[in-house]
C-alpha cells in the first residue's frame, strides 16, 4: 500500500468489511476503527465500484495534486472519531480546498470516504489471495467479491497513479 492510502488501509484493516479479526485484537483505544457503527461498516461493504465512481477519484486525485492538497499530511484526532462522518468532517477540516475539491466532481465528504474506503479493502481483499499471512485476516464471507473484481480490472490504472503521486511531490 502506498502512504496515501495509509490511513484508509488502517481502518480498512482494522475493522471495516473484509478484515474484522484486527478490530477483536486491539484495544478501543488503540482501534479507532472499532468505534465505526456497525451501519458505517456495511455501507462500507455494500458500496458497489464502477467506471463513473472510479473516475471521479481519478479526478480528484488529480486536481488535488495540481492544487498541492496533500491528504497524508492532515491531522487527525482519533479520539473525536465515531463515524464515517466523523472522519470525513475531519478530512475536510484538514484543507479548506478539499471539500468544495470532492463536491466539485460530484461527491459528498461520505460517498468519497466510502469510495476510498471501498477501493481500499477490494485492494486488501486481492492482495490477500496471493498472501496467506494477510488472508489469515481477511473474513471472507465480508468482501465484496464485485469491487474485488473491479478492483484487479483497474489495478495497473491504479498502481500508476499511486506511482505518480508518490513521485509527484510525496503525495
Amino acid at each position: 500500500m502506498k502512504s496515501r492510502y495509509i490511513l484508509a488501509a488502517l481502518l480498512a484493516a482494522a475493522s471495516i468489511a473484509p478484515v474484522a479479526a484486527f478490530a477483536q485484537e486491539a484495544a478501543p483505544a488503540a482501534n479507532p476503527a472499532s468505534a465505526i457503527p456497525a451501519s458505517d461498516k456495511q455501507a462500507i461493504q455494500n458500496y458497489n465500484l464502477n467506471e463513473d465512481v472510479f473516475n471521479r477519484i481519478v479526478k480528484v486525485s488529480q486536481d488535488a495534486k495540481k492544487q498541492g492538497i496533500k491528504p497524508k499530511d492532515a491531522k487527525t484526532d482519533f479520539s473525536k472519531i465515531h463515524s464515517l462522518d466523523d472522519l470525513a468532517a475531519q478530512v475536510t477540516a484538514a484543507d479548506p480546498r478539499i471539500e468544495p475539491l470532492i463536491k466539485k466532481y460530484g461527491f459528498t465528504p461520505r460517498e468519497f470516504l466510502l469510495a476510498n474506503l471501498a477501493v481500499t479493502n477490494a485492494a486488501i481483499a486481492s492482495e490477500a489471495k496471493n498472501n496467506p499471512q494477510m488472508a489469515a485476516y481477511v473474513d471472507q464471507s465480508k468482501v465484496n467479491k464485485q469491487n474485488v473484481a473491479f478492483y484487479e480490472a483497474h489495478k495497473a490504472q491504479i498502481n500508476a497513479l499511486m506511482a505518480q503521486d508518490d513521485a509527484g511531490g510525496g503525495q
